[in-house]
């Protein structure tokens, strides 16, 4: 009887083990085993990464896929450390994809290309300021399925033992992607959203993608050292809301800053609960004076808020009156009746109205930069500045292609 309870066990464990497979797709992922950075991994799944792993790798790579039938893509960017401003040297980026037919196909047969990750694959291996670049092809699609194109990406970092996977790469411009969110919300992306936003370069489309070691990895040795928190992660998108426009371009609106100022750079300054109003007016004055500089390719909003629902008169009237005084031409002036407000999703930036002030830069929807209590000194203008110098590119200015 003992005998057989032992079978019994160890024959549930196995079935066990067997059905918690890997979680793709934005899916929540497995609790994982104690200790392993990242969880569990679907069993031989990530392991295939090591499969004709070549000896030497750069940080750019060109796929089979690159010569073969599809639309040609670059996916290119930064891997940061968890603070999501230090640029992660050695780290390897494994990918792989399906073929322009939506198959994991082998390719010439040989033994690399014959596993279930099809023959469409590769590596990188970020350069001294975590820099990466991959050619392939866009992805079809699963034949007969709803699920949107997508590219499987795996991390191996140099100090940490084993690899783990993070958020497959999807495309904004998919018309699969949409109805597929609906009953497949993103939750807590793995090491940052994976939404890419495709410009065109003649034939080809770029895509930037940036991303952040640690951020939403079970098991993570590095901790945070942030100790104030506010606002969303650097590398996470920056949600659509309404704040109702008091003073500036859109007056009168609730126009979203993304949804209408998205495309290139933007800055969204959130008051805290306690507005120092002539600090605030001193960085109002240098942010016009910025987004005055750049013209279109740099948005600018002020949110006034409240932890309690604010007399909505009074919060007109007060911008109306800055925005007069400081003869603002371009920054939208906006206010929200709380910041846990839901009728115009203030509440999904997720702001700790606690702290004095908390800045979100973000570029093309994604955040790229975060600023908590930050006082309007000249150092800290240079800080903005250079933020918005580090994150432009040689290819913010390409032409978006049209979405159906």
């Amino acid at each position: 009887m003992k005998t057989q309870a032992l079978l019994f066990s160890m024959l549930l464990m196995q079935l066990l083990v067997s059905c918690n497979g890997q979680q793709k797709n934005n899916q929540v992922p497995a609790t994982g085993h104690a200790g392993k950075v990242g969880g569990d991994c679907e069993e031989g799944y990530c392991e295939l990464m090591y499969v004709g792993i070549p000896k030497e790798i750069n940080n750019v790579d060109t796929s089979a896929g690159w010569y073969e039938a599809g639309r040609k893509l670059l996916v290119t960017g930064t891997v940061y450390q968890m603070d999501g401003k230090t640029p992660a040297p050695h780290v390897i980026v494994y990918y792989h994809h399906t073929d322009n037919n939506g198959h994991y196909s082998p390719g010439d047969g040989s033994p690399n290309n014959s596993t279930r990750h099809g023959h469409i694959r590769g590596w990188v291996k970020t350069d001294a300021d975590g820099r990466y670049s991959i050619y392939s092809i866009r992805p079809g699609p699963y034949p007969g399925v709803e699920d949107p194109e997508h590219i499987h990406l795996i991390i191996k970092e140099p100090d940490i033992a084993n690899e783990y996977w993070i958020d497959d790469l999807v495309f904004d411009d998919d018309p699969r992607l949409l109805p597929y969110r609906k009953t497949h919300p993103p939750k807590n992306p793995r090491c940052g959203s994976g939404t890419l936003r495709v410009l065109l370069s003649d034939s080809m489309q770029v895509a930037e993608h940036n991303i952040i070691l640690g951020l939403n990895i079970p098991n993570y040795p590095k901790k945070n050292e942030h100790t104030i928190s506010s606002g969303l992660n650097i590398g996470d998108e920056q949600p659509s809301f309404g704040p109702y426009h008091a003073y500036g371009p859109d007056k009168g609106s609730t126009a979203c800053p993304v949804c209408k100022y998205g495309r290139y750079q933007g800055i969204i300054y959130y008051a805290g609960n306690r507005p120092n109003w002539a600090e605030i007016k001193k960085w109002l004055q240098f942010l016009e004076s910025e987004s005055n500089r750049q013209g279109k390719y740099l948005k600018v909003y002020f949110v006034y808020g409240s932890q309690n629902n604010a007399n909505r008169n009074e919060q007109q009237a007060t911008l109306e009156k800055i925005g007069k005084e400081l003869n603002i031409q371009h920054t939208a002036l906006t206010y929200v009746p709380s910041w846990n407000d839901k009728a115009s999703d203030m509440y999904l930036n997720k702001i700790n109205p606690d702290v004095e002030n908390t800045f979100i830069v973000y570029k093309q929807r994604n955040i790229v930069d975060k600023f908590i209590n930050l006082k309007p000194t000249e150092e800290n203008f240079v800080s903005i500045k250079k933020t918005l110098n580090r994150t432009q590119s040689n290819y913010l200015l390409l032409p978006e292609p049209e979405h159906e």
